[in-house]
């Protein structure tokens, strides 16, 4: 068993026990990894094309929080329930919203309509910064509601989906499917291809019809083993990449893969540790490893393009890509660009010293990155 996986068994005893799930705490997934000290920081030759455009600041950020990109604005949420559409460009505030309550996932928006899910469980949608319902859900949430197509989709820690009409909160249905005895208490994959909804199920991609509830396709991104459920957890870990007909995807602490989304088949898989999610593009899939080592994937075959081993133990975010380089975050705040071409760091940005917590977000060449502390750093990437 892998130092990851005995920490997570240690950290089953505490956790929470659903009907058909055992949910673990997220703050367990890194037990294994805080006794090593991270790489220190290299020395890079000063400029760099990227700065800060423009900063924001959001109450902490104690929750899996996912940034909205929708049109011209971003939409972010802090752990208080404040919710926020700053303008792409300047970081104005266009319209700010009280939940009441503080979140436990969000922010799912279609650019009109936002969605967060609150520690007391509840659903609440908004329509321009005003509440427009509210909705209790009877399992908690810790992945992004999804705003699409005038419905609200909700993928609870059981990894049952419910659809809400967006104007009104009715819910039009619920999929319930037989899953694993053991669900990450963190965010998982809830997206859209065309007009089927995707949802994690497991270590497997579901393609779902959006109007009935019903399965359309299943592939799976990883096949687990182990002698118990703990070394078996293989969940899929948000965020989702998108490349052409390609849904790619890491499942936690087993592999990388991606998915014909056309075919509902598996195109290929890669067997890799690693915690948090993926990004890329049409050529490219990168992620980090257990150990925070990186790696570039041929985003049609699964290929190695190329590795970097310069953040081991950083605690990297998710990456993105933006135009020819890969953005970063880590531990201490600092914002690593790469060379898609090498992997090699070109330059480095401070941000206020506590970790990157979300996956950056990127709307044309501003890429938009959140701290622990509440920070927001939208940053110029030409």
């Amino acid at each position: 068993m892998t130092g990851s996986k005995r920490g997570l068994s240690r950290c089953v005893q505490g956790a929470a026990v659903l009907a058909v799930a055992s949910l673990m705490s997220a703050c367990s997934l890194f037990s294994s990894s805080t006794a090593q000290k991270p790489a220190p920081l290299e020395t890079l030759p000063a400029g760099g094309s990227a700065k800060v455009l423009w900063q924001a600041r959001i109450d902490s950020v104690q929750f899996p929080l996912s940034i909205a990109a929708r049109g011209n604005q971003f939409i972010v949420a802090g752990t208080d329930g404040a919710v926020s559409s700053l303008s792409a460009d300047t970081g104005a505030v266009q319209w700010r919203a009280e939940v009441g309550q503080k979140l436990t996932a969000g922010v799912g928006s279609d650019g009109r309509f936002a969605a967060v899910v609150t520690r007391a469980n509840e659903l609440v949608v908004l329509d321009g910064g005003k509440v427009q319902w509210r909705k209790t859900l009877q399992v908690p949430v810790s992945t992004a509601p999804l705003v699409a197509g005038e419905r609200v989709f909700v993928l609870t820690l059981d990894r049952a989906v419910l659809a809400y009409d967006v104007l009104d909160g009715r819910k039009l249905w619920e999929m319930r499917r037989p899953g694993d005895a053991l669900t990450l208490a963190q965010a998982s994959v809830l997206g859209a291809y065309k007009d089927t909804l995707i949802v994690g199920q497991g270590p497997r991609l579901a393609g779902v019809d959006p109007l009935r509830g019903t399965v359309r396709w299943e592939a799976s991104v990883a096949t687990p083993r182990g002698t118990n459920e703990v070394e078996r957890l293989a969940d899929l870990v948000g965020p989702l990449v998108r490349a052409d007909n390609l849904l790619c995807a890491r499942a936690f602490q087993s592999a990388v893969g991606c998915v014909n989304a056309e075919r509902g088949v598996q195109q290929w898989m890669r067997n890799t540790g690693g915690v948090r999610g993926v990004g890329g593009d049409k050529e490219q899939i990168i992620g980090a490893d257990g150990s925070d080592r990186m790696t570039a994937w041929k985003t049609s075959n699964g290929d190695v393009l190329w590795t970097a081993d310069q953040f081991q133990h950083r605690k990297l975010s998710p990456p993105v890509v933006v135009g020819k380089q890969v953005l970063v975050g880590d531990l201490d705040g600092q914002v690593h660009l790469l060379s898609r071409e090498t992997g090699k760091t070109q330059q480095r940005i401070a941000t206020d010293g506590s970790a990157i917590v979300a996956a950056p977000v990127v709307l044309g060449n501003t890429a938009l990155v959140a701290t622990k502390n509440g920070g927001l750093f939208a940053l110029r990437v030409d």
